[in-house]
């Protein structure tokens, strides 16, 4: 009996002094961003009241990207994340809002609506592979924005045109933060050249493409 006493003793300091000896592990705060119109200058016009109602669909995200995680690159087709950064949302969901807002300033469309809902429209524009990442594969590091549109004229039941547009912008620090400040201001350039090819494509402009 004592030496079974003696046994659960050892046992006790051994756990005891084990517990003493492991070192404490405390959460670090997560960091989480937004994707904004604070880079996008562009004045506000009034809506054609004689003009199209164009209907945006939810761009669908690239394989890999449909995550709030900040996604980064250090060698070619190698995705990592960033461990206690993140989005606030997935980058195609907060780039939908940010499109719709930007096309009803331009005051080419009588308006400018999300789907799904139930307003009728007379074109409707479809995004996908939209992908959005921070490439340490240079100095400084670089944002890259990619996505694939296709306009469709729902009267006509016709694809009117199809683009694939890319912005990039250098990261001013080597770190998230800079990858943020870089990626709000290449989703602002990306907003113009979409905004800009739509209204060719509304005139029926060669510039549109197929």
């Amino acid at each position: 009996m004592k030496s079974r006493m003696v046994q659960s003793a050892l046992a006790l300091l051994v756990v005891t002094a084990t517990g003493c000896l492991s070192p404490r592990t405390e959460s670090l705060p997560m960091h989480t961003y937004q994707l904004s119109l604070d880079a996008w200058h562009t004045e506000a016009r009034p809506a054609d009241i004689n003009g199209p109602v164009l209907l945006v669909n939810l761009p669908q995200a690239e394989p890999g990207f449909e995550t709030p995680r900040m996604v980064y690159f250090k060698r070619a087709y190698e995705l990592e994340h960033y461990a206690m950064n993140q989005w606030a949302d997935t980058p195609a969901r907060m780039f939908t809002p940010l499109l719709v807002q930007a096309l009803g300033q331009t005051g080419a469309w009588r308006a400018v609506v999300p789907l799904p809902g139930s307003v009728r429209g007379d074109y409707r524009l479809d995004s996908h592979g939209f992908a959005l990442q921070q490439e340490f594969l240079q100095q400084p590091s670089r944002i890259r924005v990619t996505v694939r549109t296709q306009l469709v004229d729902l009267k006509e039941s016709k694809v009117v045109g199809t683009r694939a547009f890319e912005a990039t912008e250098v990261a001013p620090s080597e770190d998230a933060y800079g990858g943020v400040l870089a990626a709000n201001r290449a989703i602002a350039t990306m907003l113009d050249r979409i905004a800009s090819w739509l209204q060719e494509c509304v005139r029926h402009s060669p510039e549109c493409g197929r």
